[in-house]
């Protein structure tokens, strides 16, 4: 892991920019980094804005990015993937602390608390950067005082992948504002498709099959108490909304909270 120390924090001089203050690469495919908030953005964890860089032809390259850092955090946090040809990652993974980026300041997104009924359990599924939304969720106290259990379950080809997600979760317990609200109530399934690890296989095919509930020893979906959140290619998001359904999942949205919500906007 490479990560690029944090800079002093420099005036926005363009319209909708954000200075950037530190970058982490994981891998040669994953990085995230942290920017400055604007003092008007207010939004749920969970949601996402539009990012993005100028164009050589002085217009923006935008695209939609979770925030993944919670609605408390003083500064935004964005995991990403870098694509060697992507208009816009193919240029955004070379960034520096103290470049600017351009920030669209208009929230939205499904994959937030209100679009969920009440319930016992929650469930985060995610591939790959999937899981920047719920790095948002996971450290926001709203979750931990509405559900008895969270269960995280994050799949990616390899090891190396995972570890974005890894040292999010193994943080959570010493955090200082919800340490002791997530106390015994996290449950972590990392999961690998091209390697071994601690777990393999797809998140669509550990819950079908019933491994996920017999490794971590806990009872199968059950509509009644368990809630749902999804991440992922579209692939992916299809895939588990069948599961889901199957199950007896009904899916929410802002306007009609229900069982699961899956994030539309994008994939990775």
């Amino acid at each position: 892991m490479d990560q690029i120390a944090p800079a002093a924090k420099a005036t926005p001089t363009l319209p909708d920019a954000q200075t950037v203050t530190s970058v982490t690469h994981y891998t040669d495919r994953l990085f995230a980094f942290r920017c400055t908030r604007p003092l008007s953005l207010r939004f749920r964890s969970g949601e996402f804005v539009m990012i993005g860089l100028l164009g050589d032809n002085g217009k923006p390259l935008l695209r939609a990015y979770s925030i993944a850092s919670p609605s408390w955090d003083e500064e935004l946090e964005f995991y990403s993937i870098k694509v060697p040809d992507g208009p816009l990652t193919s240029r955004l993974q070379h960034i520096q602390p103290g470049d600017q980026i351009i920030l669209r300041p208009k929230p939205v997104g499904t994959l937030v608390l209100d679009a969920l009924l009440p319930g016992k359990r929650l469930w985060m599924l995610a591939t790959g950067t999937g899981i920047a939304p719920f790095a948002s969720l996971l450290r926001d106290p709203e979750t931990w005082e509405k559900y008895e259990q969270v269960i995280v379950m994050h799949t990616c080809r390899e090891q190396a992948e995972l570890a974005y997600g890894s040292a999010l979760i193994e943080a959570l317990p010493d955090d200082p504002l919800i340490g002791e609200l997530v106390g015994d109530k996290l449950l972590y399934y990392p999961a690998t498709t091209r390697e071994d690890g601690q777990y393999t296989g797809r998140v669509t095919d550990n819950l079908s099959s019933g491994k996920v509930f017999e490794d971590l020893a806990i009872a199968p979906l059950d509509p009644a108490i368990d809630r749902a959140m999804v991440c992922g290619s579209l692939a992916f998001n299809l895939d588990i909304k069948k599961v889901l359904e199957d199950a007896g999942l009904t899916e929410g949205a802002n306007s009609a909270p229900a069982q699961y919500v899956v994030e539309k906007a994008f994939v990775d």
